[in-house]
Order: C-alpha cells, then sequence, then structure tokens
C-alpha cells in the first residue's frame, strides 16, 4: 500500500501534465462565462465525443424512473421510513431563507415539484447542460451564504468540509487552465423540489464540476444518492488553500483491500487487468465515464454483480470494506452514516467487490462495491483538461448510487400517505 508521502507524489505530478493554453479549446473557454461555454457544446457540438453523450443522456432521461438494479428487476422492501436524528428544523429555516431572497424570476427556475424528472438531469462536466435553479457565482454574497448555510446545516460536518474542498479544488483547476468564469468555487447550481417543511417530502439538487449531490429530505430521514464528486488534480499545491486534498482515503482503503486478498481471491476481484481492455464489451468504457457504470442519466441502468463475494472475506478485509463505505457516505449527518453502514453490513452475504487495472502502489485502478442497497465506484481517469492520456493518481472520479429504486429518495416516496386530506366540500 502506498504511503501518505508517496501519495503525495503521485497526486503532485499533474505538474509535468499542464495543457497548452494556446490551443483554440483554452482560448475559447478563457473569454466564456459558463452560458457561453454551453453553446459551445449545445450549439456548436464542441467537443463533438462530448455531444454525442450529451444526446445520450437525453434519450436516457425520457424514460420514466425504476433505479439502477442488478439483473433488471427492482426488489421491493429494502428501505423503510425512520427516524435518523436529521434536524430538519434548521434544515428547513435555512432553505427558507433561501427562497425568501428569491425574485420572481429566480424563484420560477429554482423551485419545482418534488416530483420534477429535473431531479435526474444532473451531470457532472463543467458545460451548464441543464440551467436550471440559481448560481452560486451569479448571486449576491448574501443570498450565496444563505445557500452554503443550507449545504453545512444539512451535511455533517465532514461532508461539508469534503463538499466545499471539491469546490476550492474547482477553483484552482480553473485558475490553472485559465477558466475562471467556468470553474471556480461557485460555478454550482441549487434547485429546490418540493414545499420546504418539516412534515412533508422535499429536497434540493446542487450540483456543477467535480460536485453533484441529490438530497432528499422527509422529516428526521434523509436520502443522499446519487452523488459524484471528482477532482483534477486531487490536490491544491498552492495559494491559500494549499494542502487541500480530497478522496485519497478512497484510493488508500481501495488498494489496501485489493492487496490484502489472496491471489485465488485477486482473480476473482479482477474484472478486467487493463484500464481499457480489449476484453471489454462495447460500452464498457467511453470517454467521458471512462470506467464509472452510474454516473449522470443512469438511473435505470442493469449493472450485474461480479467481483468477489465481501461475506468471505475475513474481518480485516470487511474492516476495509467497512471504512470504504464510511468514506462514501461521508456526506450524511452522524446518525444516518451509521444506520446506513449498518443496512450494508446486513448484505454482506450479497456484496461484491470488484476490480479493474494494477494493483501495484504505483498503479491507476477502478473499483466498486454493490449490494442492493448502495453502490459506489472509484476511478482513476486520464486528463480531461490536464494531458495525461493514461489514468493518473492525480485525477479521480467517484460516485454512490442507491439501487433498486432508492436514488432521490424514490423508494421511500412510495410509503409516504398524502399529506392533504382528499375530502372537499365547497361552503360558498
Amino acid at each position: 500500500m502506498a504511503s501518505s508521502a508517496e501519495q503525495d507524489t503521485q497526486h503532485g505530478n499533474f505538474r509535468h501534465y499542464l495543457p497548452d493554453l494556446n490551443t483554440p479549446r483554452f482560448q475559447a473557454i478563457a473569454t466564456n462565462d459558463a452560458h457561453g461555454h454551453a453553446k459551445e457544446l449545445l450549439e456548436h457540438q464542441r467537443p463533438p465525443w462530448l455531444y454525442g453523450l450529451y444526446v445520450h443522456w437525453r434519450k436516457l432521461f425520457e424514460e420514466p424512473f425504476r433505479g439502477v438494479t442488478n439483473d433488471g428487476t427492482v426488489r421491493p422492501g429494502l428501505f423503510e421510513l425512520r427516524d435518523e436524528g436529521v434536524p430538519i428544523g434548521a434544515i428547513v429555516a435555512a432553505a427558507n431563507t433561501v427562497i425568501s431572497q428569491l425574485t420572481p424570476e429566480q424563484a420560477a427556475k429554482t423551485l419545482l415539484h418534488v416530483d420534477s424528472p429535473e431531479w435526474r438531469s444532473w451531470s457532472n462536466p463543467e458545460f451548464l447542460v441543464s440551467d436550471k435553479g440559481i448560481r452560486l457565482d451569479e448571486l449576491t454574497p448574501a443570498l450565496r451564504d444563505s445557500v452554503m448555510l443550507l449545504l453545512k446545516t444539512t451535511l455533517s460536518p465532514e461532508g461539508y468540509e469534503k463538499a466545499v474542498a471539491a469546490m476550492r479544488i474547482n477553483h484552482f483547476l480553473g485558475e490553472l487552465v485559465n477558466a475562471p468564469k467556468v470553474m471556480n468555487e461557485h460555478s454550482y447550481n441549487l434547485v429546490i423540489f418540493g414545499k420546504v417543511d418539516e412534515a412533508r417530502p422535499w429536497g434540493f439538487s446542487f450540483y456543477g464540476h467535480h460536485l453533484c449531490l441529490s438530497v432528499f429530505l422527509y422529516k428526521s430521514q434523509i436520502v443522499v444518492s446519487p452523488w459524484f464528486t471528482g477532482a483534477e488534480p486531487n490536490l491544491i499545491d498552492e495559494g491559500p488553500y494549499k494542502g487541500t486534498r480530497i478522496l485519497h482515503e478512497e484510493e488508500r482503503l481501495g488498494l489496501a483491500l485489493m492487496q490484502s486478498l489472496s491471489a485465488e481471491q485477486k482473480k476473482q476481484a479482477r474484472v478486467y487487468e487493463k484500464m481499457k481492455d480489449d476484453e471489454m464489451p462495447e460500452g464498457r468504457w467511453n470517454h467521458d465515464d471512462q470506467r464509472h457504470l452510474c454516473g449522470a442519466y443512469r438511473d435505470n441502468r442493469v449493472v450485474p454483480y461480479e467481483g468477489v463475494l465481501v461475506s468471505t472475506l475475513s474481518a480485516q478485509q470487511q474492516g476495509f470494506v467497512r471504512a470504504i463505505l464510511q468514506q462514501y457516505l461521508l456526506y450524511l449527518p452522524e446518525k444516518s452514516r451509521e444506520l446506513k453502514l449498518q443496512d450494508c453490513a446486513d448484505w454482506y452475504g450479497e456484496t461484491y467487490f470488484s476490480w479493474i487495472g494494477g494493483y501495484g502502489d504505483e498503479d491507476p485502478f477502478y473499483y466498486r462495491i454493490q449490494n442492493p442497497v448502495v453502490i459506489v465506484e472509484f476511478d482513476h481517469h486520464s486528463g480531461v483538461f490536464l494531458a495525461n492520456a493514461e489514468p493518473a493518481k492525480f485525477h479521480i472520479h467517484t460516485l454512490l448510487r442507491t439501487p433498486n429504486a432508492g436514488d432521490y429518495g424514490f423508494a421511500l416516496r412510495n410509503q409516504l400517505e398524502g399529506a392533504i386530506s382528499q375530502d372537499y366540500v365547497w361552503k360558498g
């Protein structure tokens, strides 16, 4: 397993791959704001590979939501309504503070129905392809601070710190490639779904480059799923936030687990030897998601189980699995996180750990942990803004899904009784 010092070196190597900013691509992004940059994709279809993916996304979006499954069949009865100790009163107050500052025009774009399909229209690339809600870098400081307070009140302290770090790293990338109006600490959108209330279902989406959070709330219960968190690079090496780094624990723990396996277990876990393997079927790798299966718009994907069964692992190895899942559940408040960790442990008999790539200290890799109640993915990526043609340790994408209709709180919504009586008599 790589030491912390070795990780520092691997993550700091991005300086060897800084791009040529004199190319047309970088000259265009330097002059554009988020809306002008989006036109490059949506009107001029540049880059063509991403435009093609966007067109595919919109076809997926037309399908009714079912949820990610391992075999195409949604399994009922996996999620229950329960008290998770979420401070719903404080969260509602924070959301109402945001709402009170919206102009009529902002409110029309930001306050959507709880069942709006726009829950599903988040995406990770820096292109603003779904322009809904309010964008933080276009707000007054007071309103922007109120949005951040909503995020801080909702997430765990550790989760909020991770989210802010991702936003700051995005700003750092914008500085590296001279695109500060497209990628900065506040280039994120907020949308609120449903009537904000302590006793009714509602939630919000907070999304932008390398940070997308879907948050559903009902009373004292919370779902943060799906979410995406990435970083290119994953380490800030200069400036006021020097030393900021994310996703290194997910990397370290995943490698430790893989290296701890026996030769036979490694053979079971490793699905492909190479990060872009000739044995992969068409579609198993794509230019944007690369090895990820459950990214943006993949709400109904069938992801068959593969890898080694966690229940066959030693107590120490299962400890690595729990530690990985703890990192992936970090956005949740503590009580909710512990309950969901127990949910995951209850399914170790149907939990699979799979791997792509090498497992030496220097090797880039992909891994996935999957069972009926959670899917987490980790992937080392090749460069998007940086110039590394091959996957590198300093560009990381991670995500979490709640399969079997758990994403966006759908499985819980289906259990709720109406808050308003169906009976009505006019007595005028």
